[in-house]
């Protein structure tokens, strides 16, 4: 089975999101990536359906976004 993706920006909204989805979630089935410190995932996020953050991205690529941090639009 896949992993989910969760995306971030490192902001209080996502880092609040992050602790309750890793209680979850096992951190052995989620990726956590932080866009803001990784720009270069940007595109991919946004080819996922990723349009703010915090959003997570299941195995069978729905895209779940979870109350609002970021436009993504904001991350680029």
């Amino acid at each position: 089975m896949s992993k989910a993706v969760f995306y971030h920006a490192g902001c209080p909204v996502c880092i609040s999101a992050e602790q309750d989805l890793l209680n979850l979630i096992p951190e052995s089935q989620v990726e956590i990536i932080h866009l803001g410190e990784k720009k270069s995932k940007v595109k991919a996020a946004e080819k996922a359906g990723v349009k703010s953050v915090p959003a997570l991205v299941t195995p069978n690529g729905n895209v779940l976004h979870i109350n609002f941090g970021a436009s993504i639009e904001d991350l680029k």
